[in-house]
């Protein structure tokens, strides 16, 4: 056991000055554990302690924290929240193996937590603070990051993010309705491939199109299912980790989709932001299953049953609309692939980043394996995408059609001369 007279600084008030914390953490680093023995834990109980003899043992030893410093670390040393500290969680909370959100917490001397309680039990809030407290239940599954959340969002920035992706979509939604004079089942209509928005394998090469789709959708009811998710989903998410993660995650998720499609459904092309939406949505439903005990949203197995029904009935749509009859042979219908793209990307990248609250990504070595590997794909959905279409001679079909004779036909190439 360490030496409990090692000098620690003491200072004179019981809150401790913002300009001394990075001191005082300085030195908490440099001892292995506080003057605690293993015998101190309760080995009937598998070494645990409660969180209140741990708190006494904390102010006999000396150790000069103040009362809201004091909730970070014992909510840091108990994850779970359940009033009690494994012996080898405290001794990896006191040693190097402390996460970032504990040094954040010492560091950050401005942030005050209110009130040793939790947050759920604070009244007289008002409406935009009950929202903010719902959102922090909604998306986080520890007490100590949702009482972080709660005392130090301003809402500025605003969510714009995903606002603005959503107001885009609807505007090409709108404008594609007017121009085709159709609002369900738009894909249906001859001239909605030619647009520079949606991909389609025969214009690979331009490659915005990679990303742009996501903007463009088959119907209403495409874009009605997903906006909702995104929204509901995406906005509370984008409130919380901010809009650089979680528009990594969404675009991730669209390039995914679209590189998918190129790879495993070769000659169909693909519109709707279903791979950054089904990204977030997958990030979020596994996130809550990783922490279930953690989450205190109200009715989580309800409303997750209820995310997964319209997912299904979303990726049901589109699977249909692929095998569906095409209006204008040979021009196939949009493929349902981009949607698997963005769930492998919300269930790898997506979720590092969801678990990660207020710690730098950049640390996370998690993070860099599932990114690389995302990078790893994306290289060899390009070098597919350059040569696997010549050596598998893949014939594609027209990504346009017009009208002649008062019918609608693909406007195909002429056929070559004989003996050419």
């Amino acid at each position: 056991m360490p030496d409990a007279s090692r000098d620690v600084p003491v200072h004179s008030s019981p809150a401790v000055a913002a300009n001394a914390e990075g001191d005082e953490i300085e030195v908490l680093e440099s001892i292995d554990v506080l003057p605690v023995a293993p015998e101190d834990f309760d080995s009937e109980s598998s070494g645990f302690i409660s969180t209140e003899r741990f708190r006494d043992l904390l102010a006999a030893h000396g150790s000069e924290l103040d009362p809201h410093k004091l909730e970070v670390l014992l909510a840091l040393a108990d994850g779970n929240a359940d009033g009690k500290i494994c012996y080898q969680d405290f001794v990896n909370l006191m040693s190097n193996k402390r996460s970032n959100s504990f040094r954040r917490a010492i560091l950050q001397g401005s942030r005050q937590l209110k009130g040793a309680g939790a947050l759920g039990e604070e009244v007289g809030l008002g409406l935009s603070q009950r929202l903010v407290r719902h959102i922090a239940y909604e998306t986080l599954p520890r007490e100590i990051d949702r009482k972080w959340y709660f005392d130090s969002y301003t809402c500025c920035p605003p969510p714009w993010l995903i606002l603005a992706i959503t107001i885009a979509e609807v505007a090409v939604f709108m404008y594609y309705g007017l121009q085709l004079d159709r609002w369900v089942l738009q894909v249906s209509s001859p001239h909605f491939l030619r647009g520079p928005l949606p991909y389609h394998p025969k214009l690979r090469i331009q490659a915005w199109r990679y990303l742009s789709y996501a903007f463009m959708h088959a119907g209403i009811e495409h874009l009605g299912l997903n906006m909702a998710m995104q929204l509901l989903v995406g906005v509370p998410l984008e409130m919380v980790h901010g809009a650089l993660r979680i528009g990594l995650v969404y675009v991730c998720g669209v390039l995914a989709g679209s590189l998918a499609v190129s790879v495993t459904d070769m000659t169909a092309p693909v519109v709707g932001s279903s791979g950054g939406v089904y990204a977030l949505v997958s990030a979020h439903l596994a996130n809550v299953v990783m922490n279930w005990s953690g989450m205190k949203c109200q009715f989580k197995l309800f409303r997750m049953a209820m995310a997964l029904v319209c997912m299904s009935v979303e990726f049901g749509r589109a699977v249909w609309l692929r095998f569906y009859p095409p209006a204008f042979p040979p021009c196939p219908n949009p493929s349902f692939v981009a949607h698997l793209g963005g769930v492998m990307v919300g269930l790898t990248l997506g979720v590092v980043v969801l678990q990660n609250y207020e710690q730098r990504l950049q640390e996370q070595s998690l993070f860099w394996i599932f990114f690389s590997v995302y990078l790893l794909f994306v290289l060899c959905a390009v070098f597919w995408n350059i040569f696997a279409y010549s050596l598998l001679d893949v014939r594609l079909p027209p990504h346009a059609v017009s009208s002649r004779g008062g019918y609608m036909s693909c406007i195909v190439p002429p056929p070559s001369p004989p003996g050419l």
